[in-house]
């Protein structure tokens, strides 16, 4: 089967098609032929080479959420599975395939109404959105920041902060026409990327969800109230300075925190029922997926350097 291997670390025109054996579901797995692939942030945070200290090595098979069929399931794994539309985790790789496989307690399956490409793009980002909000110990009333919401963590972000109650919900985006698109979703204040906007933008905000990270960090750290929360969920521009939490320090009074924040912490029910709650919404239109683009498995590459030149609003899809 055809699947997208890290030839060598660093840009796209590192990652390389393959023929590789179609993998066999272990006890507790199922197969499924995928239909649609999620191309996310880490991806190509581990295709840069920016986490091979933890055990990535090129060679690694990209991808982590997959929808499509199950084809075939392990030992000890109901076989009415098998036919079934659904979504998949399939951990840090494998996903960049034309069949993958993954534990079944990792699986759920897909609304009716809900497309393969549209599944792949909440499915992972939606849980994170809504745990780094609960996270923040977010409540209704109060001001929210989206720094990099033009991806799918971001667009889901926005929304459910929106929901809640937020009395004000901005943005960091690169263009006009972005920030319209964001309005859409019911932000209320456009900022640049530097966090700068008009003169009716908050003056601090109670909560920050970074999906950038990068060596702009510290400043909006500053764009806190007292008691706020930054909630970092990603590095897609790259690791802070190594000094970033001086800035805290030096803002003691102010009692803000920090947290990093990943979705392994969270446990596996508890991710898999709001991922199942955010599939039903988005079947019935009451929360909104953006596909950039589907893009034949085999331009995996042409995928990621549109990532890294900041065209993608909302997910870039892969379809075998």
């Amino acid at each position: 089967m055809k699947a997208v291997v890290i030839r060598t670390f660093g840009d796209p025109d590192g990652l390389e098609v393959v023929d590789v054996p179609a993998p066999v579901p272990a006890p507790g797995q199922v197969k499924i032929a995928t239909e649609a692939i999620g191309v996310g942030g880490v991806d190509a945070v581990i295709r840069r080479g920016t986490l091979a200290a933890y055990a990535f090595r090129e060679g690694h098979l990209l991808g982590s959420e997959v929808s499509g069929r199950v084809a075939a399931v392990g030992e000890g794994v109901d076989a009415s599975w098998i036919g079934r539309r659904v979504w998949a985790f399939t951990g840090l790789s494998g996903g960049y395939a034309e069949q993958a496989v993954a534990a079944v307690e990792d699986v759920l399956v897909l609304p009716d109404d809900l497309t393969a490409a549209e599944a792949v793009t909440l499915g992972g980002s939606g849980v994170v959105a809504h745990f780094a909000l609960e996270r923040a110990r977010f409540t209704p009333g109060e001001t929210v920041l989206v720094r990099g919401a033009a991806g799918s963590i971001g667009i889901t972000a926005v929304q459910l902060a929106a929901r809640l109650g937020a009395s004000a919900v901005a943005v960091t985006t690169s263009s006009v026409h972005r920030g319209a698109r964001l309005r859409d979703l019911g932000v209320t204040h456009v900022l640049d990327r530097s966090g700068e906007g008009g003169q009716d933008t908050p003056v601090g905000f109670d909560v920050l969800i970074d999906v950038v990270g990068g060596p702009q960090l510290p400043l909006f750290l500053d764009k806190l109230n007292s008691n706020g929360r930054f909630v970092a969920v990603g590095v897609v521009g790259g690791q802070p300075p190594a000094d970033f939490g001086m800035r805290l320090m030096d803002a003691f009074r102010r009692s803000l925190s920090f947290a990093a924040f990943s979705s392994d912490t969270v446990p596996r029910p508890d991710r898999q029922t709001v991922r199942s709650s955010q599939f039903a919404d988005a079947a019935q239109g009451d929360l909104r997926t953006v596909v950039h683009k589907v893009l034949p498995l085999d331009r995996a590459a042409l995928a990621h350097r549109k990532m890294d030149e900041g065209e993608v609003f909302g997910r870039v899809v892969l379809a075998p």
